[in-house]
């Protein structure tokens, strides 16, 4: 796994900590309880945090934090830069534990890009999942302070023409690859995230009204997700 901009490990809430996070760490964590052997590896941000972290994820699964530029949080435009270098990190690594690895999956795009860089070497299956794309951000941006660098879109575009398949979360976004890309439909699968039942599961909707003091005669919108 590849998560290059954002640690699965990371405290959940911030701008850059959500959905994607969660979703490579429970993936990565369920893989492992499966018996695959997963290292993830993401972009040093912390010279204090140790590089591998073989607890965290359950048995099978690590997490190993590669130096790629300054140890310490940045913006995701500063770590562009420092792609061909989190790659050859991620060669050494794997050359220093004699490790051969069968999948590469690689999410978002700075990840997309470094799996391009490490799969020079490799020449193994690789599968890529956005999370966002940086059309569609432009889509809905509500000023120009808000638009994705055109470096992004180029990027997305390479990569879709790189990797093997492309994992889609809904058919709305399997839509917009093909559209707004013009990625290639046999490449793309949907694949909806997953729920964890044993964190969350019904309720009669009157004891969960009653908890947070709704009235049973009111209507009530949810949203789930942090407010960007």
């Amino acid at each position: 796994m590849l998560s290059v901009h954002t640690c699965p490990l990371a405290t959940l809430g911030g701008k850059k900590t959500g959905g994607m996070n969660v979703y490579v760490r429970e993936l990565s964590t369920e893989l492992g309880r499966r018996g695959i052997y997963v290292d993830v590896f993401t972009r040093s941000q912390d010279p204090c945090v140790p590089h591998i972290n073989d607890v965290a994820l359950g048995s099978h699964t690590r997490v190993i934090h590669v130096p790629a530029g300054p140890e310490e949080t940045v913006s995701t435009p500063e770590i562009y830069p420092h792609i061909p270098v989190f790659a050859e990190n991620v060669r050494q690594f794997a050359r220093s534990e004699g490790l051969k690895y069968d999948i590469l999956h690689s999410h978002y795009w700075l990840s997309g890009l470094a799996a391009i860089e490490v799969n020079q070497y490799w020449h193994i299956p690789t599968v890529q999942m956005f999370h966002t794309l940086g059309h569609m951000k432009n889509r809905i941006a509500p000023d120009s302070e808000d638009q994705e660098a055109p470096i992004r879109i180029t990027s997305e575009q390479e990569i879709m023409q790189q990797a093997d398949y492309l994992v889609a979360a809904t058919p709305a976004e399997r839509v917009q690859l093909m559209w707004l890309y013009g990625a290639d439909m046999r490449k793309i699968r949907v694949i909806p995230p997953g729920v964890d039942i044993e964190r969350f599961d019904t309720i009669p909707r009157e004891i969960a009204r009653h908890a947070i003091g709704i009235p049973e005669s009111d209507h009530l919108l949810l949203f789930v997700g942090r407010i960007e």
